[in-house]
């Protein structure tokens, strides 16, 4: 099974300059942790997490009028909608996140999550091991 298999196909993307006020409401209305950040023609640039916006705005105590390419993060991790669950699986626990952004011929297709892997009884191993990646320290707690 591939990733376009189980990602979700609907997504809102931010562009650059949309405020951090606006990117967190959105979050909030979709109920989801995380918003792809594109430009006009859906490339993506970068990806906001609730975690980004906390450490990156809240916690600097940044300015109210910060954009979301101030805040993104810009090195994202993504996959092909041809790639295979388990390499998905991997490439989230290798890299500590929870969700990817689905890229084709440059462009923003969709996202996965580990939730969509862990609703798929056939892939809840891959979902477990993925999260378990995910959740283990990368540097020792104090």
């Amino acid at each position: 099974m591939n990733v376009k298999d189980v990602m979700t196909n609907k997504i809102y993307a931010a562009l650059p300059n949309a405020s951090i006020a606006e990117v967190a409401k959105k979050m909030k209305e979709l109920n989801v942790g995380s918003i792809p950040v594109c430009n006009q023609q859906n490339q993506p640039l970068g990806i906001i997490t609730d975690r980004d916006i906390v450490l990156r705005c809240v916690a600097q105590n940044s300015k109210d009028n910060a954009t979301a390419s101030e805040v993104m993060s810009k090195g994202i991790v993504s996959v092909t909608p041809d790639t295979h669950i388990h390499e998905a699986a991997r490439i989230m626990g290798e890299n500590q996140v929870r969700r990817l952004p689905v890229i084709e011929n440059g462009k923003m297709v969709g996202m996965v999550s580990i939730g969509d892997l862990a609703v798929r009884n056939d892939y809840e191993n891959e979902a477990g091991e993925a999260l378990s990646n995910i959740s283990t320290p990368s540097r020792p707690m104090m």
